[in-house]
């Protein structure tokens, strides 16, 4: 069935936020400074887009509703751009990474805020050493219940998204052997990972309200899966992907979440939905994402069989190519992939720079300042005008 073009209207925009690491771009290490950035013009420049997190080293910042993925490319740019300038007016440097290549979490202050303390009494060291930086995209849905029945399908190719996005093979000065050490940092939280499938919405609500009423959360934000409906905006959020070092990674991978997801839609226009399959499965390619990122194999659940990665994603283009159609995406993520496989991702590229440059991890993060700005102009020092789109 030929589906009308406009049946994308409406839905399917984009929101994306991305987590930056505070450095000091002599000794490298990680600084905790958000409170000072914010002090000295965070708010009055960047609004409130920018805000931070738990640890006083991480910044995060947000666009607002994105129509389609080039205004992605203009408002993370711009976010990067006022972001970078903001560091650099304190002699400091914003690095976009899943993890840091060296520093210590038991270093890195707290910001004093009722809900991190909160978190931080509830899961003690669970909670001070989640040091990680993440990206999380989130695709427009009205209504709920179609929401849910899409995250159900989308969870099972959330391990390709993970292997597009890998930067974090680093942790406390460690090659850890991982692509991504983030995920494997962050199953220490509770309520992580791939989620279980939900009949409906309502099935979803009656959990949360139950988690709430017992006292395990206060709100359904506590939830930190993978993939989520988000209890109080229209969208789904992807979760699972590391902190994109690139800007054109991070667009890329916000333009593949978007694809699949309007995919999806497009099946369940025509009463037709992905094949779905349990939690316990797609943990396994998970895993094999996490662990050897583009050179994973994927279990192939139809075929049983081990499928490499790369040809996943070729194939995954494939999927997609009617909604990209539909959204005037389809060469812009068939470029972008290209790239990525023949660039590899920033874990890749971190790993490159450690074995050439002596496994000095200090190069690893001068790599990581330059590529996080890369095909950026800096502002200059006196710049002062605030992002053009209010958030």
């Amino acid at each position: 069935m030929k589906l009308p073009a406009n049946v994308l209207d409406g839905q399917f925009t984009l929101g994306v936020e991305e987590e930056f690491q505070i450095v000091d771009p002599e000794t490298r290490e990680l600084r905790s400074y958000v409170s000072q950035l914010l002090e000295k013009g965070g708010k009055s420049v960047l609004r409130e887009r920018v805000r931070p997190e738990m640890h006083q080293s991480m910044v995060e910042v947000g666009t607002g509703i994105c129509k389609d993925i080039a205004q992605v490319r203009s408002e993370v740019g711009e976010l990067r751009q006022h972001l970078d300038l903001l560091a650099r007016k304190s002699g400091l440097a914003i690095v976009a990474a899943g993890t840091h290549p060296f520093s210590d979490w038991k270093k890195q202050d707290i910001v004093p805020h009722e809900r991190y303390s909160t978190l931080v009494a509830e899961l003690e060291d669970i909670a001070r050493e989640n040091l990680i930086f993440g990206l999380h995209v989130h695709v427009g849905i009205k209504s709920k219940e179609v929401a849910m029945a899409l995250a159900n399908q989308v969870r099972y190719f959330l391990p390709h998204l993970l292997t597009l996005s890998t930067s974090s093979p680093f942790w406390l000065g460690r090659k850890s052997g991982l692509k991504s050490i983030r995920c494997e940092v962050f199953k220490r939280f509770p309520r992580t990972g791939i989620p279980d499938e939900f009949r409906s919405y309502s099935q979803f609500q009656a959990f949360a309200d139950l988690l709430v009423k017992v006292g395990s959360i206060d709100n359904a934000k506590k939830i930190w899966w993978d993939v989520r409906v988000h209890p109080f905006f229209d969208t789904v959020e992807i979760r699972i992907c590391d902190m994109a070092t690139r800007l054109e990674d991070c667009v890329l991978i916000a333009g593949m979440c978007q694809a699949i997801m309007a995919q999806l839609y497009c099946l369940h226009v025509r009463n037709q939905q992905w094949r779905p399959y349990s939690r316990a499965l797609i943990e396994e390619n998970k895993w094999r994402a996490v662990r050897y990122g583009l050179e994973a194999k994927l279990i192939d659940f139809g075929k049983e069989a081990e499928v490499p990665i790369r040809e996943l994603l070729v194939e995954l283009l494939e999927f997609v190519d009617e909604a990209a159609g539909l959204l005037g995406t389809r060469d812009e993520l068939r470029n972008g992939v290209a790239r990525i496989l023949r660039d590899g991702t920033s874990a890749d590229r971190q790993m490159k720079i450690w074995q050439e440059g002596g496994m000095d991890p200090k190069k690893v993060v001068d790599h990581l300042i330059r590529e996080t700005m890369e095909g950026l102009e800096p502002l200059p020092m006196d710049a002062s005008t605030p992002p053009s789109k209010t958030a």
